[in-house]
């Protein structure tokens, strides 16, 4: 029998921790996780829109875009995007998930989509990007309410979002050539990441999601959107293969139905149960394959999921560990 998917209350405190992905906060260092730089790469400098352009959002609202002079992304994932198709000069305000590099000195406004509407006008933006899963809806609404136009898009749910994303937010950016640009550099590096894998013997691999600090501990199952970063590394999403949901308490039936050889985890997830070590200490993770080996891989959690133009650079990273040493 297939575990279920987790209670109601187990899921709210995951999306509560959610926006600690992108901060240390009191967690425990970990040696075994290396600093990693964490800068995006411009497609152009000085880059003039083309406005007024005219979309329909992912909730099927003509938007008319006049200016983004002073923009506000409230995911690290879009603004990723935009820092990548050289408007990084024009973003005023960062979700805490924005982790890289230019992005750092930016005011906070939202907390893992907990939107500061006073926050955000306080800066007076003439646009905001959002993702469906951006809210508190009342905090839209009154952003919205004040005359700033609000853009909403899908959320990255895999390696074949990024092209759709990118195209999304150019168009919207009116810097649909740069965009185009963006993609071609995206899909070249994601290709590049994936050549010469061995695919003979490919890796189970269960990717957990861990917050020692906040006491959740959980596994990705079918919908927890690593799947296609997995299998572009060569490996086999062992949750997604025997698990149904999203992600669901991390247990040792659940661990021992996924049977991975590998786990994967993000580095502030790791860290805060104590590196490696703390890891191996969790009920069922030891005697895992992957525990028994110690084969543990780790990604940056501020671009793992992002699926946008860094994606090929996280595939060539988890291909590295599955396929070499992954502790």
């Amino acid at each position: 029998m297939r575990p279920s998917r987790p209670s109601l209350a187990t899921a709210a405190v995951l999306g509560a921790v959610l926006a600690l992905s992108a901060c240390g906060g009191t967690e425990p260092e970990a040696d075994a996780v290396p600093p990693a730089v964490d800068r995006v790469e411009p497609i152009a400098e000085d880059v003039a829109p083309v406005l007024p352009t005219v979309v329909t959002d992912a909730t099927g609202a003509e938007i008319t875009i006049d200016s983004a002079d002073a923009i506000v992304p409230l995911s690290g994932s879009l603004s990723e995007i935009v820092f990548t198709l050289g408007l990084g000069d024009a973003v005023v305000a960062r979700d805490i998930t924005a982790t890289f590099e230019q992005a750092a000195d930016l005011p906070i406004v939202s907390h893992g989509h907990d939107i500061s509407a006073e926050g955000v006008l306080s800066l007076q933006p003439d646009l905001i990007l959002a993702e469906t899963s951006s809210g508190p809806q009342t905090a839209l609404d009154q952003i919205s309410a004040a005359g700033v136009p609000i853009v909403v898009f899908e959320p990255a749910k895999g390696i074949d979002s990024a092209s759709e994303r990118i195209a999304a937010v150019a168009a919207a950016l009116g810097v649909d050539d740069l965009g185009a640009e963006l993609i071609t550099r995206t899909e070249a590096s994601i290709a590049a990441a994936t050549e010469g894998i061995d695919l003979s013997d490919p890796p189970r691999v269960a990717f957990l999601y861990l917050r020692g600090s906040a006491s959740v501990y959980m596994i990705g199952a079918n919908d927890s959107g690593a799947t296609s970063l997995i299998e572009a590394a060569g490996g086999i999403d062992a949750g997604a293969a025997e698990l149904e949901g999203d992600f669901i308490e991390l247990t040792p039936e659940a661990l021992a139905a996924a049977a991975p050889d590998v786990i994967l985890v993000m580095d502030k997830g790791l860290e805060s149960v104590g590196g490696i070590d703390g890891l191996l200490e969790i009920p069922g993770v030891a005697q895992t394959p992957a525990g028994e080996a110690g084969r543990i891989a780790h990604l940056p959690d501020g671009i793992m999921l992002n699926y946008g133009p860094r994606t090929g650079d996280v595939v060539a990273d988890l291909a590295a560990q599955l396929h070499g040493d992954a502790s």
